[in-house]
Formats: C-alpha cells, sequence, structure tokens
C-alpha cells in the first residue's frame, strides 16, 4: 500500500514530536531542572518548539529542538549538492540538540534527525531522511566512547551489517574541520540522502538512530557531570568550545539550511555554547591530560 506525501509528512512529525519529549525528560532526569519551552512561527511558512536548558545543575545550556518549515523554493544550501531539487517547493522537519555540560570531564553531545519532502507540478515528489549523532568529549574516557559506539552500531545492525560502518565514516568525513585537521570529536554516525529500500524500510532505520541517542548518552553524562575539577579543566573547556563554534558556524549544512530559510535564528544558533574561549597559538603541555585529546581526534576503529 503506498503512502501519501500528507501521510509520510504526518507520520514523521508525529514521531518527531515524541522524540523531543522522550529526549528532554530523559535528560531534564539528570539535571533536575525542566527545559522551558518557545514556540514560534516564520512568516515565510512553518515554526517550530524550542525547547532549552540553561545554568542547570549538570547542563550549563542545551537545547533540544522541533522544527517543521516549508516554503516555495529549496534553499542554496539543499541545491547545491542536489540540483535537481532547485525550483521545487518543499516541506522540511526534524529534531536538532545540543547538550553543553557545565562539567569539563563530561562531553558534548549533539543528534539530529530531518525528512524532506520536494515536490513540483506533474513531477513524483522526492523524499529523504538524514541524521545521527556524535559526542564531543573534552577529557575522553574509552570506556564512554566505546559505549557511544556500541550503541550507534546497535541500532544500525538491524538494517545490515554495513550501515554502521558506512555512517561512522561518513560522520568521521562530515564533521571534519578542515582547516584544523582534526575530527570535531570521537564521531558516531552521519547519514543523508537515505530515500533506499522505501519509505517505511528509511523511516524505520531513522526512528532507530533517533531513538539511540539517549541511551547513548544518558548513562555517560550521568556517570561524568559530577567528576571534580578545577580552573585549568574549565579554561580547557572553554577553549575547546571554540572549535565547536568554528564547525557550526564555517561548516554545517543544517546550520546554513536555517539561516537561508528564514528560520528562526535563535533556534538556529541554539547549538553555539553559552562560553567559549579562543587563545591565539594554543599548545597542551607535553604529555597533559590536555595535549591526550589530540590522540582521538582522527578516526578511529572503537569496536575492533
Amino acid at each position: 500500500m503506498s503512502v501519501s506525501a500528507e501521510q509520510q509528512l504526518a507520520a514523521v512529525k508525529t514521531w518527531l514530536l515524541s522524540l523531543q519529549d522522550s529526549i528532554c525528560a530523559g535528560l531534564a532526569a539528570i539535571d533536575g531542572c525542566q527545559f522551558t519551552e518557545d514556540n514560534w512561527q516564520r512568516e515565510a511558512g512553518g515554526g517550530g518548539r524550542t525547547r532549552v536548558l540553561e545554568n542547570g545543575n549538570v547542563i550549563e545550556k542545551g537545547g533540544v529542538n522541533f522544527s517543521h518549515v516549508y516554503g516555495e523554493a529549496m534553499p542554496a544550501s539543499a541545491t547545491a549538492h542536489r540540483p535537481e531539487l532547485a525550483g521545487r517547493r518543499f516541506n522540511a522537519m526534524g529534531v536538532s540538540l545540543v547538550i553543553h555540560p557545565r562539567n569539563p570531564k563530561a562531553p558534548t553531545s549533539h543528534a539530529n534527525v530531518r525528512f524532506f519532502l520536494a515536490e513540483a507540478e506533474g513531477q513524483a515528489p522526492i523524499w529523504w531522511f538524514g541524521g545521527g549523532f556524535d559526542l564531543t568529549p573534552y577529557y575522553p574516557i574509552d570506556e564512554d566512547i566505546i559505549h557511544w559506539h556500541q550503541t550507534a552500531k546497535a541500532a544500525c545492525d538491524p538494517f545490515g551489517e554495513q550501515v554502521y560502518a558506512d555512517y561512522k565514516k561518513w560522520c568521521d568525513d562530515y564533521f571534519y574541520l578542515k582547516h584544523r585537521g582534526e575530527t570535531r570529536g570521537v564521531g558516531g554516525l552521519f547519514f543523508d540522502d537515505l530515500n533506499t529500500g522505501g519509505f517505511e524500510h528509511c523511516f524505520a532505520l531513522t526512528r532507530a538512530i533517533g531513538e539511540a541517542y539517549l541511551p547513548a548518552y544518558a548513562p555517560i553524562l550521568a556517570k561524568r557531570h559530577s567528576e571534580p575539577y578545577g580552573e585549568r579543566e574549565r579554561d580547557f573547556q572553554l577553549y575547546r568550545r571554540g572549535r565547536y563554534v568554528e564547525f557550526n558556524l564555517v561548516f554545517d549544512r543544517g546550520t546554513l539550511f536555517g539561516l537561508q530559510t528564514g528560520g528562526r535564528t535563535e533556534s538556529i544558533l541554539m547549538s553555539l555554547p553559552p562560553l567559549a574561549t579562543w587563545k591565539y597559538n594554543y599548545t597542551p603541555e607535553l604529555g597533559s591530560a590536555e595535549a591526550r585529546l589530540t590522540e582521538y581526534l582522527k578516526p578511529r576503529e572503537w569496536l575492533g
């Protein structure tokens, strides 16, 4: 039985809203503070539900955002690598989140799942899914990173033995700061333009990945948020957050898409940390815990 474009949009939207609810509830349970909600609309069509937790007990700043925007023409950020979309009207919806913990021993995390539908009169609709999640530690702990990747692999395995390996490599390649010669963190999963195998298959894979984020991240955050740290660790965390800002403002396609479609700027830039620093020609002390991070900022096979 074929599913209409309207049915596809409705099914994905229902799931995305429930995913936002479950992730917010899980993170709030660890923090002890609640997310505040901000509903917004954009003049060009659509809107969203932004949820932010700032100055919490565990989370210094975190946002878990749902958006559904639509318009008469796909923006340049989408058509640059898919010129066949030019001139089509579109629906774009997704949940995007970034969590910046207060404690430098707890890693920053990011996740995103999204669905696009592009239509034109007299032509078949074009749809696809994308998303993934990645981890950015400042003081990496192998146990945590292995758990992160094991959870990612378990989400992918029912859909094919090669899915995890392919999406892990895609993540390593995508979250790469070319001007720094380093990955943003220790990777995870990334995929885009997914429409092979039919809508139900692609939707199921996207659900599996989106729903794996909380089991991947919550145990790490729960273990690390109370570890002792001092001014040195805090200074290093703020310095490394600067690299996070650089990636999001220079390379991230989601940021560009949001800005080019006239999305809500406050929600789009929610991913930026509350505090970050840039130090000229900073070099960590040889053999220090800070210098150790550089060993992790390149692709590695974490699961053997």
